[in-house]
């Protein structure tokens, strides 16, 4: 635990990025590029990797190890992944169920990944996944590599998209994710990486909530306005832990930004969320603890009213309150469940060194050694 406050991180990934797994060479090449580039050049050193290292195949096993055994996170949700421009997804599905089969008590959860574009593939592939995985939710994403080659599709889509929520409720699912913002590949951004088409979706099937992953670090106002009219809209905050890290101004000025419109109760819409292994769980879990607003940025926050300095509480509600309140997960229950477990710490036992504990951690030691 972090100083007593429960970490339930919102989204983890056993990413695939070893080349060969691309299907789409070049779009994927450029995906895991973008990605080793969001994580290459952090404040510490210690939670530097070798290209090598980052772009290869991650196991569940080496997410367990990062997450539960090198940072203070508690419990996590595994998001397998429907990015066809590699063969396996990203993030393959039985990466996600052997997640939630071994470590059942720290993979609380896991997301059903399915594409839209596939049609009646895709129906067919959650109804699969709803019975391998029991998840807490559907994983989208907005562009497909389908038909080989790039489609967009939007949220509040009839044709595309109301078959996927209608078959996730009639599956007891009734929570969808979608990665918005952040463009993946040469894409083109168009109206798909907005997250407006929300309205729709979220009007129509008001009986499911919504989650706006990477929600914030682009289309900040229209994110802002639908966190403030709609009930059944969240945010997960998936690649801000990074800008918290390196950036914790402009991590303010997101945060901010989110509750411009709604104000202080937004801050119960957040989900922590640290997209591991895009980047090492720890450094922005311990920065959070400290992080205040500063006080020159509060002076003109709100667009109608004031917005108070972040409060214990509602830190305690961004790293897992919130997320455990939305799913109905008993956060007692999920304390008690993990005392004395492999990835138990004694009193006083400090932290594994980063990337320590994984797979490659003489290639990354060796690595190491030879940049001094």
């Amino acid at each position: 635990m972090l100083n007593d406050l429960f970490v339930v991180d919102a989204v983890t990934h056993a990413y695939n990025f070893d080349p060969s797994n691309y299907a789409v060479p070049d779009d994927a090449k450029v995906i895991a590029e973008l990605s080793y580039f969001m994580a290459r050049n952090p404040p510490d050193r210690r939670y530097a990797l070798p290209v090598d290292v980052y772009l290869s195949d991650w196991s569940p096993e080496d997410v367990a190890n990062l997450m539960f055994r090198e940072s203070p996170t508690d419990v996590a949700v595994m998001h397998p992944l429907p990015i066809s421009a590699f063969a396996d997804g990203l993030v393959a599905v039985e990466k996600a169920a052997e997640a939630v089969s071994r470590w059942p008590n720290r993979f609380i959860g896991a997301y059903a990944a399915v594409d839209p574009l596939t049609g009646p593939a895709a129906i067919k592939s959650l109804e699969a996944q709803a019975d391998i995985l029991k998840p807490l939710g559907v994983k989208l994403y907005p562009n497909s590599w389908a038909t080989g080659q790039i489609e967009l599709w939007r949220m509040d889509d009839p044709r595309v998209a109301f078959p996927i929520y209608e078959k996730a409720l009639e599956l007891g699912i009734n929570h969808v994710a979608v990665h918005k913002a952040v463009p993946i590949g040469h894409v083109p951004v168009g109206d798909s990486y907005n997250p407006s088409d929300l309205e729709g979706a979220a009007s129509a099937f008001p009986q499911i909530t919504f989650e706006i992953v990477h929600g914030g670090l682009a289309f900040l106002d229209e994110t802002a306005w639908l966190l403030s009219r709609y009930e059944n809209i969240y945010v997960n905050m998936e690649i801000q832990n990074i800008i918290l890290e390196r950036r914790p101004r402009a991590f303010a000025e997101i945060l901010l930004g989110l509750a411009r419109i709604g104000g202080k109760r937004m801050f119960r819409k957040l989900f922590w969320g640290s997209g591991t292994t895009l980047y090492h769980p720890r450094p922005a879990l311990e920065a959070f603890l400290d992080f205040e607003f500063p006080q020159d940025l509060l002076d003109d926050a709100g667009l109608f009213a004031p917005i108070p300095q972040l409060t214990l509480e509602d830190k305690k509600g961004i790293l897992g309150g919130n997320y455990a309140r939305l799913h109905g997960i008993d956060l007692d229950a999920a304390k008690t469940a993990i005392v004395g477990d492999e990835f138990s710490r004694g009193p006083g036992e400090l932290l594994p060194e980063p990337y320590s504990t994984i797979s490659k951690a003489a290639q990354v030691e060796e690595w190491r050694a030879a940049r001094v």
